[in-house]
Parts: C-alpha cells; sequence; structure tokens
C-alpha cells in the first residue's frame, strides 16, 4: 500500500511541476503561495513547515518568490525582528492562474471514479494521515497546507475536484527543489 502512496505522489508531484512550471514556479512554490493565500502575515519559519520544506528550504524559496515579485515582506506589529510574508498582486494572479490549471489535472486524475469512490478515497486517506499523525504526536490537519476557498488542502492528490478539494498528502520536497528559479 506505501508503495502505491509512493507512486502516486511522484506522479502527481511531477504532473503539477510539469503544470506550474509553465508559469515560471516549482510545485513546491505553488504551494507556498496556497499556503500564503490561506494564511496570510506568516514567517518565514512558519510558511516552511505548513508548505512541508526545511527551514533552510522555506528561506530559500522565500528569497526566490521575493525576487519574482509574488510575495513581500514586511515587519510584524509588534515584533519587528519577525518578517510576516503576503501575496504580492502578482503572486495572487499568478495562483489563481495556476490553480484553474490544476483544477484540470485533478479532474482527469479522479476522472475515472464516482462521486461516492472519491468521497470514500477521501476518508480513507484522511484516516490514514490521521493514524499516523497520532502515532508521531502530531495533531491531525493541523499543518495548515495549502487549502482551496472550501477549506481543503491544495497542492495535493484530491479527492474531489475543483473548489471540494481534499487530502492533507502533503508535498514532503526539501531542499534545493523548493527554491527553483
Amino acid at each position: 500500500m506505501t508503495y502505491l502512496v509512493k507512486r502516486l505522489e511522484l506522479a502527481v508531484r511531477s504532473e503539477m511541476d510539469a503544470i506550474v512550471g509553465v508559469f515560471g514556479v516549482t510545485a513546491l512554490q505553488y504551494t507556498a503561495l496556497s499556503v500564503l493565500d490561506r494564511h496570510p502575515g506568516m514567517s518565514g519559519a512558519q510558511l516552511a513547515r505548513r508548505s512541508f520544506v526545511s527551514a533552510q528550504a522555506g528561506s530559500e524559496m522565500v528569497a526566490v518568490l521575493e525576487r519574482k515579485g509574488l510575495i513581500a515582506r514586511s515587519p510584524h506589529e509588534t515584533n519587528r525582528r519577525i518578517l510576516c510574508i503576503n501575496l504580492t498582486r502578482a503572486g495572487r494572479d499568478l495562483l489563481v492562474t495556476c490553480n484553474q490549471a490544476i483544477d484540470v489535472f485533478e479532474r482527469r486524475m479522479l476522472d475515472g471514479l464516482s462521486g461516492r469512490e472519491r468521497d470514500r478515497l477521501e476518508v480513507a486517506l484522511l484516516s490514514c494521515i490521521d493514524a499516523l499523525s497520532r502515532s508521531n504526536g502530531h495533531t491531525s490537519g493541523s499543518n495548515g497546507g495549502p487549502r482551496s476557498s472550501a477549506g481543503r488542502l491544495r497542492g495535493t492528490p484530491p479527492a474531489r475536484p475543483h473548489a471540494r478539494r481534499s487530502s492533507q498528502l502533503g508535498q514532503k520536497g526539501q531542499g534545493a527543489a523548493a527554491g527553483g528559479s
């Protein structure tokens, strides 16, 4: 079973990299933009955790996204040592464009499943994540990953297309892949 999950993760990651790469970002950068859309004003450390990358990879990714004009950093209101990260207008526009392309991919990926099968897949995946989270001492569903307007995790394999995106399978990319160019 874990082999199948890994194959799906790799296939989804590869497809997402190809899709969002057309727009000049990596799948991990797309994930970070999605996280910031849901949680504006977070620190670089928070963004790294919620984007499933190491602190070092997160720092590199923030620098790249800032150079591209997709995010901006500003001092926290009460703690000037903390830099809060927010999407710029260009970042929001790019995210909308990427989301539309990812939605097409997700519909294609799930095309062979009925609505009921998609629901069952979502429940099964979330159950696996919850079980592993509990056994690792993490709280379920607290990763704060990128989510659609319906509160579902974005940038990951969905159990339903478009606004009803689900599953909390994160992209566990680390290192230089997060930075991109």
